[in-house]
């Protein structure tokens, strides 16, 4: 009980506690600056890192992320979200629609790069609706001769 009621933690209770060398959590300090305080030249944790950091040890143990993927993703997962609809777009259609909307948002930017060159002559651009496979139909018969 008198664990719970402590605000810093040192590295070792850290790594104790999220089941990480104390090599491990030193190289994600470096990738992730906001994990820890420095006092008098000793690293010291409140509960949010610790959070975190488990948060980290999932998304690159579990889901197999780098660690500039899993900063990708810890920085997309606290993006707010304007009026909440991030939450309702979650709620009402799932991951599908957020992946689309990422491919889409994607796309856009790639559009925009393309078009914001300067000095560069672009050859004509045309944008196409992708269009569904559809099965391909064989002539049948050639041509009278």
């Amino acid at each position: 009980m008198a664990a719970t009621k402590r605000e810093l933690f040192k590295a070792a209770e850290v790594c104790e506690v999220v089941q990480v060398q104390p090599y491990v959590l030193r190289s994600w300090e470096a990738e992730f600056p906001k994990i820890g305080q420095g006092q008098g030249g000793q690293r010291l944790y409140r509960k949010a890192d610790i959070e975190l950091v488990l948060r980290i040890k999932q998304l690159v143990f579990e889901e197999g992320l780098t660690l500039s993927g899993a900063r990708r993703r810890l920085e997309e997962d606290s993006e707010p979200q304007a009026n909440g609809t991030g939450a309702l777009v979650d709620e009402m259609f799932g991951d599908r629609v957020r992946e689309r909307l990422k491919t889409v948002k994607s796309g856009l930017q790639s559009i925009l790069e393309m078009l914001s060159k300067d000095g560069e002559r672009q050859p004509e651009l045309r944008l196409v609706a992708p269009t569904p496979a559809k099965k391909k139909t064989v002539a049948k018969g050639k041509g009278k001769k």
